[in-house]
């Protein structure tokens, strides 16, 4: 129960107040990262290295497009 909230409002207002952390859905939400630089293409094993990190997980697919 890592993300159970336990108690989220007080007695007074008798509400919960607006801007409250609460767990919520964390994924599926797309990501445009800008100004990732090219280090390496290597052709025969279809490999495009960049430096700096990039969204997602190993095996993901990413879609590249010039600015």
């Amino acid at each position: 129960r890592l993300r159970a909230p336990g108690s989220i409002g007080t007695s007074f207002p008798e509400h919960v107040r607006k801007g409250r952390r609460m767990a919520g859905r964390m994924g599926f939400d797309r990501v445009s990262v800008k100004d990732v630089k090219i280090v390496k293409v290597d052709q025969e094993n279809n490999i495009l290295a960049v430096k700096g990190a990039v969204p997602g997980r190993k095996g993901t697919l990413l879609e590249i497009s010039t600015a």
